[in-house]
């Protein structure tokens, strides 16, 4: 075999290896035994909210398992194709023992940037708030082309899904839209997508034709779990009902069923409409409100270790670019990554931005 292949190949192993040491993979093997043993109890959905978590986290690790032992695999596989090629001097067998080779360190890597994420809140799931900002409807459009980007993203990855409510624009777009990823480290992976996404391209609103910038704004919160104090007074806290609208501000309820709760100390407001009852969209509307407040909580106290370092931090707010014209380019201004087929990243394939940015962060958290 090649000594650079044979090199590539040990240095793939070291670090899956150290992936799967990060993992804790008898550990995870042990997990998955006990939540199969929990989800096979009979009471098991005698309590909703809990069979949930225990077969979500279930499916999750063992997807994890899977891939890990998947990857495992076909490393190890990965010397016999080349020593196949080698022996019957086949150079569609050695091509295709190249592809593998690069497509494993693709795959690889990708799985090397969750041992990245070792946050306090980093393997929450995500509740992610999207707003239309400068740019009139333009900018509404944009804020619904990222929260479908969002979800497609979510989907391709096999996550569920809750839009808890969307604000539609008058004319095209959503002023705004929250909704939660329910899968583990979604909070850490997508934590990197917050600040402002700018768009340029040729308006389909505008008679003339003329190029416009819009912006959007992406927010990303850790969902709250019991063991967090986040107290909220009822006093501080102003509750609004109304009905819930759909695109064009049509009525899709007869009741007064959606929730808005304004955080007096703090501004914040959260709304629901996502549910039929006026109980239901409260209780998640209370939820989205305790992870905003846990998230203003924690960029406090980054703000707070930012500011007795030297300089402080340099995260900025401005954060990708995507142009649509008069060339097609998505640009990240932190990582300096470029793709030039913003349709495919509009689609949902962000993976690439994503674990870039991770890696950023952390060299950055570094420095």
């Amino acid at each position: 075999m090649n000594p650079d292949v044979q090199a590539d190949i040990k240095d793939l192993d070291g670090t899956l290896s150290s992936i799967e040491a990060v993992a804790d993979v008898p550990a995870l093997r042990q997990e998955i035994d006990e939540l199969s043993e929990q989800a096979g109890r009979p009471d098991l959905w005698d309590d909703v909210d809990a069979a949930q978590k225990i077969t979500s986290r279930l499916a999750h690790a063992q997807g994890d398992l899977r891939r890990l032992d998947d990857l495992r695999g076909r490393l190890d596989d990965l010397p016999v194709l080349y020593e196949l090629a080698e022996e019957e001097d086949d150079g569609s067998a050695s091509s295709d023992a190249d592809n593998e080779r690069a497509k494993l360190r693709r795959e690889i890597a990708s799985l090397e940037v969750r041992t990245l994420l070792s946050g306090e809140y980093d393997q929450r799931e995500a509740l992610v708030t999207i707003r239309a900002e400068a740019g009139g409807v333009d900018a509404a459009d944009f804020a619904e082309m990222l929260l479908r980007m969002y979800l497609r993203w979510a989907e391709r990855h096999g996550y569920g899904t809750d839009v808890y409510d969307t604000s539609y624009a008058e004319e095209a777009g959503i002023k705004s839209a929250t909704f939660a990823v329910h899968a583990p480290y979604a909070y850490g992976t997508l934590s990197v997508e917050q600040g402002t996404h700018r768009l340029v391209r040729i308006s389909p609103f505008d008679n003339q034709g003329r190029r416009q910038t819009s912006f959007a704004g992406v927010e990303v919160a850790p969902v709250v779990e019991t063991t967090d104090h986040v107290e909220i007074d009822e006093k501080e806290l102003r509750v609004d009902v109304y009905r819930s609208s759909g695109p064009g501000g049509q009525g899709v309820n007869t009741t007064d069923s959606a929730v808005r709760l304004t955080h007096i100390p703090t501004g914040i407001v959260v709304s629901c409409q996502n549910e039929r009852s006026q109980l239901q969209n409260k209780a998640s509307a209370m939820m989205v409100l305790q992870a905003k407040l846990l998230a203003r909580k924690k960029q406090e106290e980054q703000a707070l270790m930012d500011s007795l370092k030297d300089g402080g931090s340099s995260w900025g707010n401005q954060m990708r670019n995507y142009v649509l014209h008069p060339y097609q380019q998505v640009k990240d201004l932190r990582t300096g990554l470029e793709q030039n087929n913003p349709s495919q990243v509009l689609d949902g394939e962000i993976d690439d931005f994503v674990e870039a940015g991770i890696r950023w962060r952390m060299q950055a958290s570094d420095a």
